[in-house]
């Protein structure tokens, strides 16, 4: 009976082993994983950054342009002040 437990024993603890050597590989491939994850977000957050500088400064002209607009319409229609 005792040689019959310590074959279990045995077969439990190969069990434990592979178990532990299948987690191990799982927590590998998932640390891959959220690293690649993690670098995929970095990109993608420097390319919303570098968009938004972009849009900001489109806005910008826009803005400047149509602060401009009222005097260029003058100029072009020949408005002149006090007449």
């Amino acid at each position: 009976m005792a040689a019959k437990n310590g074959k279990e024993l045995q077969h439990a603890m190969a069990l434990m082993m592979q178990n532990q050597a299948a987690l191990m590989q799982q927590q590998t491939q998932f640390l891959s994983h959220l690293a690649e994850t993690r670098r995929q977000m970095a990109e993608f957050e420097d390319e919303i950054r570098r968009r938004l500088g972009h849009i900001e400064a489109i806005l910008l002209r826009h803005e400047q342009t149509l602060a401009g607009l009222p005097e260029a319409i003058r100029q072009k229609v020949g408005f002149k002040p006090g007449r």
